[in-house]
C-alpha cells in the first residue's frame, strides 16, 4: 500500500502543479487531483497537499515536494 497524496485542482493552478508532476512520477506513491478538497481558505493562501488525510503546507511547489517526503517518511503506514 502506498501513500495517499491528495491535490486540489485549485491549489494546482496556485502553484502546487510542479509538486503534483514530481510526486506523479514516482511509483511508491498514489497521487490524486480533486476538483475541491474543501480547504477553500488555504487554498488561496498556501501551497498544500493532503498526505494519508494530513494536511501538508509550503511556500514553493519545491518546498511542498520535500515536506510530503518528509512526511511520508516520519509517518509510515505501517
Amino acid at each position: 500500500m502506498n501513500p495517499l497524496v491528495e491535490f486540489c485542482v485549485s491549489n494546482l493552478a496556485n502553484g502546487a502543479q510542479d509538486a503534483f508532476e514530481a510526486l506523479e512520477n514516482d511509483p511508491n506513491i498514489d497521487v490524486l487531483e480533486y476538483g475541491c478538497l474543501s480547504y477553500c481558505t488555504r487554498c488561496s493562501d498556501t501551497l498544500y497537499a493532503l498526505v494519508n488525510g494530513e494536511m501538508v503546507e509550503a511556500e514553493t511547489p519545491e518546498e511542498l515536494t520535500q515536506k510530503i517526503y518528509q512526511f511520508i517518511e516520519d509517518n509510515p503506514l505501517f
